[in-house]
């Protein structure tokens, strides 16, 4: 079950814009901005934002676990993302397919936002065929 109409782009990857100029990565830059401010005064795009490179990752059973993360050897970091409404898959990918970073390496994933928690439907699922 998808959340009717939300989209989100993933966008993958943090260095590809190694071994530009000062002046290759400003104007990049300033077309990646552009293209968002576009797509909000549309009302495509209702969130975005840059992640920083570092952060941590929680987990164990009790959150206890708390490390750095993501890791280093990850080439494929969430760098950001943006949250988009949008008609369907097809308009998000077409958006998707602007970015000003695509012919530099970057990478966008592009991927239907649930209208629920999976877990919660599994849940209800097995309960339906437990009951009878």
């Amino acid at each position: 079950m998808t959340n009717k109409n939300s989209y989100m782009l993933i966008f993958r990857g943090n260095e590809w814009h190694k071994g530009m100029s000062p002046e290759e990565m400003q104007r990049i830059s300033d077309q990646w901005m552009a293209w968002f401010k576009r797509l909000m005064d549309e009302g495509k795009a209702l969130a975005g934002n840059p992640l920083e490179p570092q952060g941590k990752i929680v987990s164990g059973k009790s959150g206890r676990v708390v490390a750095d993360g993501p890791f280093a050897e990850s080439k494929e970091a969430v760098g950001g993302y943006f949250l988009l409404k949008v008609a369907d898959m097809d308009e998000a990918i077409a958006i998707a397919q602007q970015c000003p970073g695509l012919p530099y390496g970057a990478k966008i994933e592009v991927r239907p936002v649930a209208g629920e928690c999976p877990m919660a439907g599994e849940a209800r699922a097995q309960m339906a065929t437990a009951v009878v």
